[in-house]
């Protein structure tokens, strides 16, 4: 009769060890889901609140690259984006290898922001 109570209570002791295992991972993997969902959504919300969109790094007015080329020597335009106000997101690759964002109307020139 011990044996059968034993039985029976490890039994029960293994059984209630999965479940908490099965119910952690679910879980785990809920949180890990929401947290994509939520960083993707981030994302979008910030680049919609930048209010720049890219543009073709040609299409730059001379000006801009006039600009650069006298206050910052070496350094080469990776992306540019503009807003409706004409003010133009650059991001440059400096000739040290860094990497900086610079912010300029359509005369070239620089705008703190």
């Amino acid at each position: 009769m011990k044996k059968v109570f034993l039985v029976a209570a490890l039994s029960l002791g293994t059984m209630t060890a999965f479940a908490q295992e099965e119910a952690t991972e679910a879980a785990a993997t809920a949180t890990e889901a929401a947290a994509t969902a939520t960083e993707a959504v981030a994302t979008e919300v910030v680049e919609a609140q930048d209010g720049f969109a890219e543009v073709a790094v040609e299409e730059l007015p001379a000006a801009i690259a006039e600009a650069l080329a006298t206050d910052h020597p070496g350094a080469t335009i990776s992306k540019a984006y503009v807003n409706e106000a004409a003010q133009y997101k650059l991001e440059v690759a400096k000739e040290d290898g860094t990497a900086v964002e610079l912010y300029a109307d359509a005369e070239g020139n620089w705008i703190e922001m």
